[in-house]
């Protein structure tokens, strides 16, 4: 699990601080705040450790099928007026009873291409093994206890801006084994991240399957169908009932009794939504159902310990089914061990959250909820630090609105086009 962040001089973060990642984190703020950016750093360190390549530093995006972002330029990266011209991200991950420290500056060569500047590496934070970059595009080697700068040499070149080269590795001697391990640790934590964005695609009155599984669900959902196939079709022998769970969750959130998979003809399948009685297609009901349903199959698909990144998962949901999904979050966190980092602008998702952890069904460290404002054109970050009966000492002004303000500016002016009328008539 993923258990800290930290930004430095990422677009609109010239620094976040320690970001506490928790297995259920809300990002809450305005729009054009910085709250993507967080994620997009995670997604970002994602696809450059799946670079095919790998001699890459940092894989802005846009050139493979399976990039989930797409930063542009250095330039674009970069916060505006930095004190220094380099961008840092540091991530801190526990596995079982291992803690990985990770830490990169990222530079520009002359060639105006990112270049990692530093890179360190640690575990339980004891020993600190570092790369940095010298003159003419080589590296030295830094060790607990002993410099080796006067060794030098490009073949110390990291790979895929996370990993020490081999040849570094086999300079550390014993020791190589050790950054081997941590290297292998940070890249198994990032390609169990999953990603779902904001924009679903719509659903399809019939789907065409070739009984394969999907890898992945895909930042639109369009593999969420072919899951549940796949699912009933194919089934694994560890795989989770996907149709049942995804099922039992529509029904709590009462926007339909049950789904079911349809075979139409060989390598044809439709999906069916039955709610009081009525079957319809997919393609037939609410849009609502077909928003939801790929979060619904995302949290049960993806695999034991993943982290699961969601933007917007509210989206076309009435307010109780919004309020829902903070309950699924911490149900799939702790029964799948799947960590959430979400992006949502949902009052009732939130409120939710607290009601669960006044009710005792949750404990306040299980979750992390965030403010993000600017200042300025900076993105700054506020904890809303939450007691064990779900109240917060810090609520975000206005951003949810004021109800009872509405209240009283609705009873106001009612009074008065009341007075103005009886004195008209």
């Amino acid at each position: 699990m993923l258990t800290r962040l930290k930004l430095t001089n990422f677009k609109a973060w010239r620094s976040s601080g320690d970001v506490r990642l928790a297995p259920v984190t809300l990002l809450l703020g305005g729009n054009s705040t910085g709250k993507s950016s967080l994620l997009q750093s995670l997604l970002l360190m994602k696809q450059t450790a799946a670079s095919p390549d790998r001699s890459v530093h940092l894989n802005l995006g846009g050139d493979e099928v399976n990039d989930f972002v797409d930063m542009g330029s250095f330039e674009d990266l970069l916060t505006r007026n930095p004190e220094k011209r380099k961008v840092g991200i540091e991530l801190d991950v526990v596995h079982q009873k291992s803690n990985c420290f990770f830490a990169v500056e990222y530079a520009q060569d002359s060639r105006k291409s990112p270049v990692v500047d530093n890179l360190s590496l640690s575990q339980n934070s004891t020993d600190w093994f570092r790369l940095a970059r010298t003159e003419r595009r080589a590296f030295a080697i830094y060790a607990p206890g002993e410099t080796r700068s006067s060794l030098k040499s490009r073949a110390y070149t990291p790979e895929r801006g996370i990993a020490f080269s081999a040849d570094a590795i086999a300079e550390l001697k014993e020791q190589g084994g050790q950054v081997e391990d941590i290297s292998l640790q940070l890249r198994r934590e990032l390609e169990d991240i999953a990603y779902l964005g904001p924009l679903r695609n719509k659903p399809k009155r019939t789907y065409i399957w070739n009984r394969t599984r999907p890898g992945i669900i895909g930042d639109d959902g369009n593999n969420a169908v072919p899951a549940l196939l796949a699912s009933v079709f194919a089934r694994q022998k560890n795989d989770d009932d996907l149709v049942a769970s995804v099922s039992r969750w529509l029904k709590r959130m009462k926007i339909a009794d049950r789904l079911e998979i349809k075979q139409l003809s060989a390598g044809n399948y439709s999906v069916i939504i039955h709610r009081d009685g009525v079957a319809a297609n997919l393609r037939d009901v609410g849009i609502g159902i077909s928003q939801v349903l790929p979060v619904l199959v995302l949290a049960y698909f993806a695999p034991k310990y993943s982290t699961i990144i969601l933007e917007e998962p509210e989206i076309h949901l009435h307010p109780q089914a919004q309020s829902l999904l903070a309950e699924l979050f911490l149900e799939v966190s702790r029964k799948r061990k799947i960590q959430f980092l979400v992006e949502t602008h949902s009052e009732h998702l939130f409120r939710r959250m607290q009601t669960l952890v006044a009710k005792g069904k949750a404990q306040p460290d299980q979750c992390a909820l965030y403010f993000v404002d600017r200042k300025k054109s900076d993105a700054v970050l506020k904890t809303l630090a939450m007691d064990q009966y779900g109240r917060l000492a810090n609520w975000p002004d206005n951003f949810f609105g004021d109800a009872t303000g509405e209240v009283r500016e609705q009873a106001k002016v009612t009074m008065q086009r009341m007075k103005e009328e009886r004195k008209a008539s």
